[in-house]
């Protein structure tokens, strides 16, 4: 049983008194099977009017009216999900595990995971070794200055508008320096694409995202760290520059949740992932320490924390060990 309910209603179409609605009253109407429609209410009429906004603890909340889900959308959301199968993901390697198998078990090459590793296809992998799995058969790439979608499609073997489609871009233009984007099919070239070139930093350029944070897991993925506090913490710009993603949908987007991505002013991009909430918005200013979220985990997150990624440089918390408490106001 699902309700979601509000005090005020387009049509007095909710039920009365202490009244539930469930699944199998609305579902016997077979016509309502083969619905491709995603919201009804309860007397079939489409529910389609704007959520209220509701006071709660000081903030605005969004309160839908009654409503019953469609078989095809309750499927999406207990199972069918393109989340489950959109995610970079990692795996610990098992006694017996081979490149080959591995592959086999996700369903994509061999070829994939030793790009995505830097291994050769036939290495033996060890025991607890943490591969990093692609959603897809083919590459990751990372965008460095100058970087076009017809340029990264030529280098790969791939079809543009597969990069598009894929990594859900709105427009061969919507690409910056930094963007991870996935290439399906996508092969790897004789001599490799070289990274985005590490940039000395000074010591302290980049602060604590976090006033404190435990960092809960070590140098990952994509030069990044995960730091922790409590859900709801502000998120603060790790140094001056302009905001290039600021991602607020909620959705899975490639494991990462919500999340915002800043432009420094020497190269460097730092990356906020798993948000609550958003507080900026493309081509923003910000300044070292600036708030631009709230701590959260959505996308692949098992728990509030902040993956903080540095795309162009060294990772300054990448140094230290899993448990180790850190400040804002210390020096990295």
């Amino acid at each position: 049983m699902l309700f979601l309910s509000s005090s005020s209603l387009s049509k007095p179409n909710y039920p009365k008194g202490s009244d539930g609605v469930f699944f199998s009253s609305f579902f016997k109407n077979t016509d309502n099977l083969g619905s491709n429609d995603l919201f009804f209410s309860q007397n079939k009429e489409l529910a389609i009017e704007t959520p209220d906004l509701k006071i709660i603890d000081n903030s605005l909340g969004a309160v839908s009216t009654t409503s019953i889900l469609t078989t095809q959308t309750l499927g999406d959301i207990f199972g069918g999900s393109d989340s489950a199968t959109s995610e970079i993901r990692s795996h610990e390697a098992q006694i017996g595990d081979t490149v080959d198998s591995v592959a086999k078990f996700y369903g994509i090459t061999p070829e994939t995971i030793a790009w995505a590793n830097d291994i050769s296809k036939n290495s033996a992998l060890k025991v607890g070794q943490t591969l990093t799995i692609l959603p897809v058969s083919g590459v990751v790439h990372i965008v460095k200055n100058g970087d076009t979608i017809t340029q990264i499609s030529k280098t790969y073997k791939a079809k543009e508008e597969e990069i598009i489609a894929y990594n859900g871009l709105s427009n061969p233009q919507d690409i910056f320096i930094g963007d991870m984007l996935i290439i399906p099919n996508g092969v790897m070239p004789k001599i490799p694409v070289a990274m985005p070139a590490q940039i000395p930093l000074a010591k302290s350029f980049l602060k604590l995202p976090l006033l404190q944070a435990t960092l809960t897991q070590g140098l990952h993925y994509h030069n990044a760290v995960d730091l922790a506090s409590k859900c709801g913490d502000y998120v603060y710009a790790a140094a001056g520059g302009v905001v290039q993603r600021a991602v607020f949908n909620n959705k899975w987007n490639l494991g990462m949740g919500n999340y915002v991505t800043i432009l420094h002013q020497n190269g460097v991009v730092t990356y906020y992932g798993h948000l609550q909430h958003v507080f900026v918005k493309p081509g923003d200013p910000v300044y070292r320490s600036t708030s631009i979220g709230l701590e959260g985990r959505t996308g692949q997150a098992t728990g509030c924390h902040v993956h903080f990624e540095v795309i162009g440089a060294q990772n300054p918390f990448a140094r230290f060990l899993p448990g180790t408490s850190l400040n804002i106001n210390s020096d990295y």
